[in-house]
């Protein structure tokens, strides 16, 4: 159904470089593996070459005592391979039908391009080893139908971020670090048009005339681009991966993310209603923390999101989710987060959440909390609940508005009730760092208090962090009137007084 194959590869017979035997670790390897593309950060059980026949290593995330600090040495493609798979590729794209393949779905399209690689593979007398054949139809098939050699990398559930630095350097985040990987492209004009194909799924573009841009990927994982003239070597990617599995408030728990007193605590100031301001740095957990913080929310409750890029996950059945526009090639059709904010209080909501607080919206925000849609939350980047507050009344001075420093403190002091700080640690670790009331303002200073904080006591021999989240010993919180108007009151004084006796009993 794709015209004659034997066609494309008329006047193109000639012998391809021939292809060395397979290296040892990229023998470990086979298709809907690693394909040898990047480390694999689990020790290796053997130093031999496995069988071509082996099953699929399904990849595990490393042992917390053992990630490296760099990346292992592993094997890469030689130049002799990208040049075999860059002439290939051309032979492919010259023989089938575009406008046809994409009305196949993914199964079938993907089937009849490895049947077609493999005649051109015998036409052109390839020389291959059956583990590089089986990495060199899965590249081409990822290039074709997917997003290339980032495949691999989007498959593992235990990355964090990608970061693509041009065409020849790429880094992949686990287990809270860095580590360089062997993933190249075929050149940057390769990588441009992944960048391209992302960006166009979700209605945006990235080209000279418009170089950055936001996306995000059909899982919601966040997605930025920087293209040439401005990122000088080459497109730079990079993506915030979404975990398959999300998490959970006691998922949090499990990784000491917070206490298991914390976490009844933030679990009903979600259900009061409070309105929550969540402050972090980046990665430091704030997007993962405001999707926990919605688990909270009653199914019976009318949510507007807005968004930068769409990225909260939401399980309530009644959300309506809004994302800005970017200008187009005129310079018109912009739609700003400010107006999203302003359009969502016709729209009838309960709770308004914003994902990032990074402008003027910050004003129409507080107005939406102070006017009868209690129980909205929105994220910032500030590095402490004190600074969260003076970030926040900077965005809304810088917005225009000519309002004195004290009015908007006390603007402030009626519309955020909780800010939640989450940090990434030196070690890499997330961790809720401080729960904070916002009580008053006493003449032009707002006045706070912390009910949960985290100490750091030190690190243990594998450089982790040992710290613990204890109470200040709050036995009544601001929130308490909220809380026993929605009946959640005894629960909350449970949650406080077990949080008093453990820190009695870890103070002994």
């Amino acid at each position: 159904m794709f015209g004659k194959r034997t066609d494309a590869t008329d006047g193109k017979n000639k012998e391809l470089p021939s292809q060395k035997p397979a290296a040892p670790q990229a023998s470990e390897h086979p298709a809907g593996s690693n394909d040898g593309n990047f480390p694999d950060v689990t020790p290796k059980t053997s130093a031999g070459t496995a069988p071509p026949e082996a099953p699929p290593v399904e990849p595990a995330p490393p042992a917390p005592a053992e990630p490296p600090a760099k990346a292992p040495e592993a094997t890469s493609h030689t130049d002799d391979y990208y040049v075999v798979k860059s002439t290939i590729f051309n032979a492919l794209i010259d023989t089938i039908d575009l406008t046809q393949l994409a009305q196949l779905d993914a199964e079938h399209a993907r089937e009849e391009i490895r049947d077609i690689v493999n005649e051109i593979i015998a036409i052109k007398n390839v020389v291959m080893s059956i583990s590089e054949q089986e990495a060199l139809l899965e590249d081409i098939c990822n290039d074709v139908l997917g997003y290339g050699p980032l495949e691999p990398l989007l498959a593992r559930d235990d990355i964090a971020d990608i970061m693509v630095n041009g065409a020849d350097s790429t880094f992949i985040e686990v287990d809270g670090k860095v580590i360089e990987t062997n993933v190249r492209f075929r050149d940057n004009a390769q990588l441009m048009n992944i960048c391209q194909r992302i960006v166009s799924q979700v209605g945006r573009r990235v080209d000279e005339s418009s170089p950055m841009c936001d996306a995000r990927l059909p899982d919601g994982s966040r997605v930025n681009v920087i293209a040439p003239p401005l990122s000088i070597d080459g497109a730079t990617l990079t993506i915030r991966k979404f975990k398959k599995d999300k998490l959970t408030m006691e998922k949090l728990v499990n990784y000491a993310s917070i206490s298991p007193e914390g976490a009844k605590v933030l679990g009903i100031i979600g259900k009061c209603r409070c309105n929550v301001l969540i402050s972090g740095g980046t990665g430091s957990g704030k997007t993962t923390l405001l999707n926990c913080m919605t688990g909270f929310i009653e199914t019976d409750e009318r949510i507007i999101t807005c968004e930068d890029s769409a990225e909260l996950q939401l399980q309530q059945p009644h959300v309506v989710r809004l994302e800005t526009r970017p200008p187009n090639l005129e310079g018109e059709g912009e739609v700003t987060m400010r107006e999203l904010v302003k359009n969502c209080l016709r729209m009838r909501p309960e709770r308004i959440i914003v994902g990032e607080v990074r402008g003027p919206e910050a004003f129409d925000l507080l107005q939406a909390m102070n006017t009868g849609h209690d129980g909205s939350m929105g994220t910032l980047h500030a590095n402490s609940p004190r600074e969260a507050l003076s970030r926040l009344e900077g965005m809304i001075t810088m917005g225009g508005f000519s309002l004195p420093s004290r009015t908007i403190r006390e603007m402030i002091v009626s519309s955020i009730d909780v800010i939640i700080q989450a940090a990434r640690l030196r070690d890499g670790s997330r961790r809720i760092t401080h729960v904070t009331e916002v009580i008053g303002a006493e003449g032009e200073v707002i006045t706070t208090q912390d009910i949960f904080i985290y100490d750091i006591l030190g690190e243990d021999a594998n450089g982790k962090i040992d710290g613990r989240h204890r109470s200040t010993g709050i036995a009544r919180p601001k929130f308490w009137d909220r809380a026993r108007y929605y009946g959640e009151e005894h629960n909350l004084a449970l949650a406080l007084e077990a949080a008093e006796m453990n820190e009695n009993d870890s103070s002994v």
